[in-house]
């Protein structure tokens, strides 16, 4: 392992390391900016995009080769890890229409001066009039039980009577808040971001930008059967940072980071990322957490007045206020979030497969990201305190997935896969970079065991 403070690399000879960015995409950066660059050619490990189109004229095809041979290096990644590679940013997902957003504080507000005011009268009441009071809620305890189960039955109606089927999955989901009003959102989310970027934003003759644009276009264009993606306008952003991330709002906006162009092996990877985003937005992933998150939102206001009317300080109402959105959060409004996440890489997979993309380079992907941060010496966050499923279970769940998205590759006619898994070439450099490590260990040592294989020849 070699590298500095912001690429490492993972070779099997410590001078062979080469950048992605200045060495994997240097065919990308060296090609006159005369054209889109169409074909994907693997020549030693690398992914070159070329153009022999005139100037202005755009090609509707993107061909991808698959690995013809073992690389002796792996592609570096940056470093500079965002953990919440996925779906797009949080205000993404606030409230719609956008009234709510400013109202939700003030009904938390409202719901702390009730169950506040609930505790001070009831400490006010003289004993005698406490018993009285309790005396005829025993009494009417079948009314208040009734009152009580009918306003269950009005949350449980609401939530039956807005549930709709997510595109492609089909599966059964929350939806309160119109689709028309998340684009109008978006739009603006949309002008936040490009005003957030516009020093950053890379022109449309960069290579970087192409890549990019060629890739989402060859995504949409092998998936416009699907009415979700043909009926969006996919407008791609490149942005000049080094973050890993990208995401895409509801109305086609695309925002992909260098970073990320740093962080993949090779188009493959790229191409199934990209799917992921895009599924998020066909999927309708930000109206559907709005959705839950506002409908808890609601639930817990009977919770929070509650809290505050039974603790007989405001110390432990604060205390116990923390608690409530601690459990919303870590046992509702994560899972959740990982719960979409999953369904974004199974679709993004698919998305993938049908344009032809070696699938088996996705879970690849999720294993050099968590190399990557092994690397830094970055703690491990235990999923269940996260919005995103950890990396290895990404791996893990995208390994189960590749066969069936190897059927759909096949049943789109696409060329057959001649190179070797790109899952076998993760693992012989990971068991030759243990086995360098250990011969460092020990420098005196010079008789190879034959029990183990020699993975530099292999």
């Amino acid at each position: 392992l070699s590298g500095n403070n912001r690429n490492w690399f993972l070779t099997g000879n410590p001078d062979s390391h080469r950048n992605f960015i200045g060495k994997e995409l240097r065919c990308l950066l060296n090609v006159p900016n005369t054209g889109v660059y169409s074909n994907a050619h693997h020549s030693s490990g690398r992914f070159c995009f070329q153009s022999s189109q005139p100037p202005g004229e755009k090609i509707t095809s993107l061909q991808i080769s698959s690995v013809g041979e073992l690389p002796h290096h792996f592609s570096a990644w940056n470093v500079h890890i965002i953990r919440s590679l996925g779906t797009s940013p949080s205000f993404q997902a606030a409230p719609v229409p956008l009234f709510w957003i400013i109202v939700k504080p003030a009904q938390k507000l409202l719901a702390i001066i009730l169950g506040r005011s609930i505790r001070n009268w009831w400490k006010a009441l003289p004993p005698n009039k406490r018993e009285l009071f309790k005396e005829s809620a025993r009494k009417n305890k079948w009314k208040i039980l009734l009152g009580v189960s009918s306003l269950g039955v009005v949350f449980i109606m609401f939530y039956f009577t807005h549930l709709e089927e997510t595109p492609i999955t089909g599966r059964a989901r929350l939806l309160v808040f119109g689709k028309e009003h998340f684009r109008e959102l978006s739009q603006m989310e949309y002008e936040m971001w490009m005003e957030e970027f516009k020093n950053q934003m890379l022109p449309e003759t960069d290579a970087r930008y192409q890549v990019v644009d060629r890739v989402v276009g060859h995504l949409s264009e092998s998936n416009k059967d699907i009415p979700e993606v043909s009926a969006l306008k996919w407008v791609i952003h490149v942005v000049d940072e080094p973050g890993v991330n990208a995401f895409v709002l509801p109305n086609g906006q695309v925002f992909v980071f260098t970073g990320l162009l740093d962080a993949v092996s090779d188009i493959h990877q790229l191409s199934f990322i990209l799917g992921h985003e895009i599924a998020h937005a066909v999927l309708e992933h930000a109206a559907e957490k709005a959705s839950l998150v506002h409908f808890l939102d609601f639930l817990s206001l009977i919770f929070l007045t509650m809290i505050w009317a039974i603790c007989p300080r405001d110390s432990l109402a604060v205390v116990g206020q923390w608690i409530q959105s601690k459990l919303q959060e870590f046992m509702f409004d994560r899972p959740y979030s990982r719960t979409l996440e999953a369904e974004a890489d199974k679709v993004g997979l698919q998305f993938a497969a049908k344009a032809c993309v070696d699938v088996r380079a996705s879970s690849v992907f999720w294993q050099q990201m968590e190399l990557a941060e092994t690397i830094q010496g970055q703690p491990k966050i235990p999923e269940w305190l996260s919005t995103h499923p950890s990396h290895e279970n990404r791996a893990e769940h995208l390994d189960r997935l590749i066969p069936q998205a190897l059927k759909i590759r096949e049943s789109c006619n696409c060329p057959s896969l001649s190179g070797p898994d790109p899952r076998l070439i993760f693992r012989l450099n990971m068991q030759h970079l243990l086995e360098s490590s250990k011969d460092r260990e020990a420098p005196n040592s010079t008789k190879q065991d034959p029990s183990k294989p020699d993975f530099a020849h292999t």
